[in-house]
């Protein structure tokens, strides 16, 4: 027998997504995809793999519970999903399965984008199994994104929110508010009451006004309120800036209907910010653009790096969770400098005032106190020196005015440009967890634990979530 004396042929190597350790740094830990690779083909699936993942997301080789979204090219929907259920994957309800345009759009951007309608491959045979999922009755263990699924059901639900408030009934209010910010979590539309068994915070009256809305595409309670004077008035006078729910009744109740009726009442004698706000209501009561936000932006932070270098100033509010367009813009600024940040406020107005744009400002000096005891009753933001201004933007028409929010809390609050970022509900069930779940309160600076009110340092957003155990969420999936 005879050896052969040629040199072996080398093996070829693994892939390096196969063999070796994979060190890119991930960025964005509650995101998880896999690619399909039917259709996509193996080289192209691997190339994507490592686009993806030198952009700092997680792509899993193996379909998963654990996966978020699922990535498809070229797939037709019905033979895509006859695929994926017979994966026995019990989450796939509150998986996205989007197309490839989804992925590429996220990469453009280096972060994941919205899901919208577009990107999604929908089901072309849903069933009410499809739908059964947990879903938390905390918004702030909920993603929620932009995309409202369910709109018909949330804008009745708000008309009856509103129309609680203005008779200050708050049970009914806070229910409402509470299954609506779950419907505009679902990544699905209800079209059953079957397939809402499972969800939190829908009462029987919530599920009545959806039930009516299913059968004849309105609700008969919701059109009464809004054919209602009343309702209508105090929806009317409430729009304007600086007038409040008791305010507006109070008006109402003098027989007064219109801004006509205002202004023209001798008996009415408005304040500075009412003055401002019916001046200017035709300007503050359009929409404010992302790119108008941003020119202001500009405005605000060469004011604050003029007064110090080391000013930091952030976009927060609805822009930062994933808005385009806002009724107004809110701002942090800051400074590294520990009791700079009291003297930033009145300066920036000053500032602005010497450029002729400031309209109007109300300022609030802080009455922030690092020594006192945490409180149960909270509004994100109170205790920090704040003004409440009406500045002058260019746009294509000329000038209008805009609605501007700046807040000014110590560093020691907000270090970072991030600031804090979420709805209302979302801050509200946060601080609900904390206390129910987590026998903590959440405050302005620290999470602490009863009794005796130990302080727990948040540097950043991530540290409150790691606080109170929960998964991180985005900005722009925090619009519960």
């Amino acid at each position: 027998m005879f050896r052969s004396i040629l040199p072996r042929a080398r093996k070829r190597s693994k892939p390096a997504e196969a063999g070796v350790p994979r060190h890119e740094e991930v960025k964005f830990e509650d995101i998880r995809l896999y690619l399909v690779e039917r259709k996509m083909g193996s080289s192209r699936r691997g190339f994507l793999t490592q686009l993806a993942r030198s952009k700092g997301f997680i792509v899993e080789d193996i379909l998963s519970n654990d996966v978020t979204h699922v990535v498809s090219e070229d797939n037709q929907p019905s033979p895509l999903w006859t695929w994926l259920r017979g994966r026995g994957l019990k989450d796939l309800p509150r998986m996205h399965v989007v197309d490839i345009s989804w992925f590429t759009e996220s990469m453009r951007a280096s972060r994941p984008v919205a899901v919208e309608t577009r990107h999604r491959i929908q089901d072309t045979f849903p069933t009410a199994a499809t739908h059964v999922v947990t879903v938390s009755q905390y918004a702030c263990q909920r993603r929620t994104t932009t995309e409202n699924k369910n709109k018909i059901f949330t804008d009745a639900f708000e008309v009856l929110v509103d129309n609680y408030d203005f008779n200050e009934v708050t049970g009914p209010s806070l229910a409402f508010s509470r299954a609506a910010s779950v419907l505009k979590s679902l990544p699905w539309t209800v079209q059953s009451l079957d397939t809402t068994h499972n969800l939190p915070c829908l009462g029987e009256h919530t599920k009545a006004v959806m039930e009516e809305i299913l059968r004849y595409g309105r609700s008969f309670e919701v059109e009464k309120i809004l054919a209602d004077e009343r309702y209508q008035t105090l929806k009317l006078f409430t729009s304007v800036f600086g007038v409040g729910p008791k305010t507006a009744e109070k008006w109402y109740r003098r027989g007064l209907r219109s801004f006509s009726h205002v202004l023209t009442d001798p008996s009415i004698h408005l304040n500075r910010m009412q003055r401002s706000g019916f001046l200017h209501y035709g300007d503050i009561s359009r929409a404010v653009s992302k790119a108008e936000a941003r020119a202001l932006g500009n405005i605000i932070d060469e004011a604050a790096h003029a007064i110090t270098p080391d000013a930091v100033l952030a976009l927060t509010g609805g822009f930062r969770r994933g808005k385009e367009f806002g009724h107004d813009v809110d701002f942090i600024v800051t400074t590294p400098e520990l009791g700079k940040e009291e003297s930033l406020l009145p300066i920036i107005i000053d500032r602005l005032k010497q450029q002729g744009i400031l309209l109007f400002s109300d300022y609030h000096p802080s009455t922030f106190d690092a020594t006192r005891p945490p409180s149960r009753s909270f509004e994100a933001m109170d205790h920090f020196a704040k003004c409440f201004l009406i500045l002058a933007v260019e746009d294509r028409r000329g000038w209008r005015a805009v609605r501007v929010d700046l807040v000014s809390p110590p560093w020691i609050v907000s270090p970072l440009p991030s600031g804090w970022t979420g709805s209302r509900q979302f801050e509200r069930d946060l601080r609900r967890l904390a206390r129910l779940e987590r026998r903590m309160l959440l405050d302005t600076t620290p999470c602490s634990t009863k009794p005796r009110y130990r302080f727990l340092a948040a540097v950043t957003e991530k540290d409150i979530f790691a606080h109170l155990g929960l998964e991180y969420i985005e900005p722009w999936q925090r619009n519960a």
